[in-house]
């Protein structure tokens, strides 16, 4: 089994020669009212410039600094606001999954599953993905070169997905940085997958601020332009409408009311450098084994 290029994502096909996917969302659902008015703003930036979107928002944020950092509303509230998302805007949606026996539930309601950079390397919580039948976006670890990448998702082609992401978010450069290695993007995309950019989890500065993590969003936009620049096929910015109030990863966060200018701008070069790609031919859903 190959992977499918380009890779189905509830209706959306992200991959070479398509729309940039862009997921959106807040880092983790802390109310369904938040979480339907970010949606509906990121519904209405898709259509108006006519590119596919997917919401994100976490359910659990098992890896915060603190143990007394807001983690989520849990797994079954969590599912239901997702749910209750999709309904409403249409929208497809994704989450994170922090245990294998997560996966199955998640994959009910999310159109693509979420694994966390820390875990890429978990393989039962691979195989427990791919056995969902759902699009997989694994991020890679902060800790691994990007030609590493092809581990998991070696994994994923052995559990039967197909419909593969990787996900580029920094690489720890001493204590406290991340740093952005470009050509990783090229190494990734030779993969034979669709490869998103996390701009915002890019500029983190982990437990920078003693207890949490902070960052800079004012390089959010800039890393973002960049890579479109080389070459993705996706990318990924969690927003918020008073990001210093959200209680989850506030400081890299993209003002909600500023997406829509940072897409457009990011789009812009996404669109030229597309121009110099040859157009691949789109295989056929029929005969994949989905």
């Amino acid at each position: 089994m190959n992977p499918r290029l380009p890779a189905l994502i509830g209706p959306h096909r992200c991959g070479p020669g398509q729309r940039l996917l862009v997921i959106a969302g807040p880092c983790v659902i802390e109310s369904e009212a938040v979480c339907l008015q970010i949606a509906e703003a990121i519904a209405t930036i898709g259509e108006r410039l006519a590119v596919p979107m997917v919401f994100k928002a976490s359910f659990d944020k098992a890896n915060r600094t603190s143990a007394n950092a807001f983690r989520g509303v849990g797994i079954a509230e969590g599912l239901e606001v997702l749910a209750k998302v999709h309904r409403a805007t249409g929208l497809p949606v994704t989450t994170d999954i922090h245990l294998p026996e997560q996966a199955a539930a998640v994959g009910q309601v999310c159109d693509l599953i979420q694994i966390p950079a820390f875990l890429c390397r978990q393989t039962d919580l691979l195989l427990a993905a791919a056995a969902t039948g759902r699009a997989v976006n694994v991020k890679k670890g902060q800790f691994l070169a990007p030609a590493d990448m092809r581990h998991p998702v070696a994994k994923l082609l052995a559990g039967g997905c197909g419909d593969i992401c990787l996900c580029e978010r920094g690489t720890f450069f001493g204590y406290g940085r991340l740093v952005n290695d470009f050509s990783g993007l090229i190494t990734m995309r030779s993969f034979g997958v669709p490869v998103i950019f996390d701009a915002t989890h890019s500029v983190q500065q982990p437990a920078s601020l003693g207890g949490a993590t902070g960052g800079d969003r004012g390089l959010v936009e800039p890393l973002a332009r960049a890579a479109a620049a080389v070459g993705i096929d996706g990318v990924f910015f969690e927003t918020h409408p008073a990001p210093d109030t959200s209680p989850s990863d506030g400081p890299n966060m993209v003002p909600l009311d500023q997406l829509e200018g940072v897409l457009e701008r990011v789009l812009r070069i996404h669109e030229v450098r597309q121009s110099f790609e040859p157009r691949p031919a789109v295989e056929s859903e029929a005969g994949h084994g989905r």
